[in-house]
């Protein structure tokens, strides 16, 4: 677990707080002690939504779904599958998939030319497709929640310079935040 930024938000309860990131997901001290209960106690949970009369005891599936093997931490080091290939103009590009367990969690894509001012565009553009595409692979192979808060995280880091696709599209849907409270 470590620490992240301080201005995102729980992808648990939504609120602002200082957080820790376990499972791919951000949590709050709150959200993070819930979920780790949930995960190391699953019967525990359950009792105790019986005993308050909570509608999950009903839902048999409801605590066992936290306890299946898709929610797994992202490890520092990932075996990886690098492929050459070339684009229309003859541009030679890379791309690396981290698998776990043999399932894709992460792509990147590079070039030899990334100095080349005609490319960068493209690059950025790249860069946001792949930074998009690693989202949601570790939210199919991980379980890790999509927010509207990781989608811009991740646009922002794709950004190379101001008004290029990725900076347009942090800025339209930062809009959006303001307009839900986030």
């Amino acid at each position: 677990m470590t620490t992240t930024n301080d201005e995102a938000h729980c992808d648990g309860c939504g609120k602002v707080a200082d957080l820790q990131q376990t499972h791919g997901n951000e949590f709050c001290p709150d959200c993070l002690q819930l979920a780790t209960a949930m995960q190391e106690k699953p019967q525990t949970i359950k009792r105790i939504c019986k005993l308050i009369k909570s509608e999950l005891h009903h839902k048999t599936d409801t605590v066992e779904d936290c306890q299946t093997d898709t929610l797994k931490d992202l490890p520092e080091v990932l075996d990886a599958v690098r492929y050459r290939t070339r684009d229309r103009e003859q541009n030679t590009w890379y791309v690396s998939v981290s698998e776990l367990e043999g399932n894709p969690v992460e792509i990147f894509a590079s070039t030899a030319f990334d100095r080349d001012d005609q490319l960068q565009s493209r690059i950025s553009n790249l860069t946001t497709i792949t930074r998009l595409v690693s989202l949601i692979l570790r939210n199919i192979f991980l379980g890790e929640v999509l927010t509207l808060e990781k989608t811009i995280k991740q646009l922002k880091r794709s950004s190379r310079q101001k008004n290029d696709l990725p900076d347009m599209l942090t800025t339209v849907l930062r809009g959006y935040k303001k307009d839900m409270g986030v």
